[in-house]
């Protein structure tokens, strides 16, 4: 019976994953801890230079914590976490997320396409939001 089981949740994650471009929050995959920080600044916890790697195609959990800076938006959201492609700036799709105050987790699939990406804030949190941005890198 364990073994069913085990198929169907399989079953279950490809189709979440086919049809919506995510998966469900599972045992193996990695969370990474993001701040969004009041000073308009992305932040990894033992990190001076934000940045976070993954591998193509990888599951991951973004957790962020967004802490609200001088403004935010009318719908509530008080920071903005986009992927962009470095060489063109091009969004990636299913990459645009609206932050709130507080804890929020995404559970997000890396781009398939290994290179150099940037996360960029979508939301005109203060004078300083065009410094809120962070390298993104995708391996093989």
């Amino acid at each position: 019976m364990g073994r069913r089981r085990s198929v169907a949740t399989c079953g279950i994650v490809l189709a979440a994953w086919w049809c919506f471009g995510q998966i469900p929050v599972g045992s193996r995959t990695r969370v990474i801890e993001v701040l969004a920080d009041r000073d308009s600044r992305y932040k990894i916890a033992g990190e001076k230079i934000p940045e976070i790697s993954v591998k193509a195609g990888e599951p991951i959990v973004l957790r962020i914590t967004a802490r609200k800076a001088k403004s935010w938006n009318r719908d509530g959201s008080i920071h903005g976490f986009s992927l962009l492609r470095a060489k063109d700036r091009s969004k990636v799709a299913g990459w645009d997320l609206l932050l709130r105050p507080g804890t929020q987790e995404f559970s997000m699939i890396a781009p398939d396409e290994p290179g150099e990406y940037v996360v960029v804030c979508t939301v005109i949190c203060s004078e300083d939001h065009e410094g809120m941005f962070m390298r993104f890198v995708v391996t093989q």
